[in-house]
């Protein structure tokens, strides 16, 4: 099976995002321009998460809307010349829910940088190579979906304090369940509302419990949707759009 979750579509703009969560929107100010719609969000795009951190040590900590690139970055990758992060591996897009504990590249991060990464559904394939049926998993409320991710601030070892990090995320991935495991075996994985907090809590070790719950599997809907997303380039509401299922063509001899 290849990469679950490797494209999704993000249609609420950050600023909104805050004021519907109740967060602190950290994200409209670093755009030089409105956030708009991305329906084919690809690897490496920069993306709208929700943290929760402090201002001052000794404060409560608060709900953030902060823009990050998908791909996780740890801290200690190495610096290339020109001071980016030498990200020779694959890309760190997704992290297994078994493994955001032990594994060197996550554990850190899922020690007390723990995100949300919201989106309006997420598309899987299902076929063979060249005739491959995208399909789109999606809130049936129209909601957005909010799924569990881990986030890294970045920056070269002789960066000046003042720098500002790159912060990256991957999303966490569990077994798929129900009608979704027919079209992939692996899922995001889901918090609902009354968990965001609790998931996010920088003060409190990782619980183990949400990493192995589906927490809005009832609210999400598949539809079979065009092709137009196979290409990266194609980005537009056609994309979510259903399609009818196509009758499987007779070869002419």
């Amino acid at each position: 099976m290849g990469t679950m979750c490797g494209r999704f579509a993000v249609t609420t703009d950050p600023a909104l995002l805050a004021e519907k969560i109740k967060a602190i929107d950290e994200a409209t100010s670093e755009r030089k321009e409105p956030a708009s719609p991305n329906y084919n969000v690809a690897p490496t795009t920069t993306v709208a998460t929700v943290v929760k951190r402090h201002t001052d040590p000794d404060d409560e900590s608060t709900r953030r809307v902060r823009l990050m690139r998908w791909g996780l970055v740890p801290p200690w990758v190495k610096a290339t010349d020109a001071g980016t992060p030498d990200t020779k591996g694959p890309l760190l897009i997704n992290a297994r829910s078994d493994k955001v504990t032990s594994s060197p590249a996550f554990r850190s991060s899922a020690k007390a940088k723990r995100c949300l990464v919201p989106m309006d559904g997420w598309y899987e394939w299902q076929g063979q190579k060249g005739a491959k049926t995208p399909f789109f998993m999606h809130p049936v409320d129209g909601e957005p979906l909010f799924m569990a991710g881990l986030w890294s601030s970045w920056r070269p070892k002789d960066s000046p304090k003042d720098a500002p990090p790159l912060l990256s995320c991957t999303i966490i991935t569990t077994d798929a369940a129900g009608p979704l495991a027919e079209i992939h075996d692996r899922m995001p994985l889901t918090i609902s509302a009354r968990d965001w907090d609790h998931w996010l809590d920088p003060d409190a070790p990782i619980d183990e419990g949400l990493l192995r719950g589906h927490g809005d599997l009832d609210r999400i809907a598949v539809r079979e949707v065009s092709r137009l997303v196979n290409s990266v380039r194609n980005n537009g509401p056609e994309l979510i759009e259903p399609v009818e299922p196509q009758p499987e063509q007779a070869t002419l001899l």
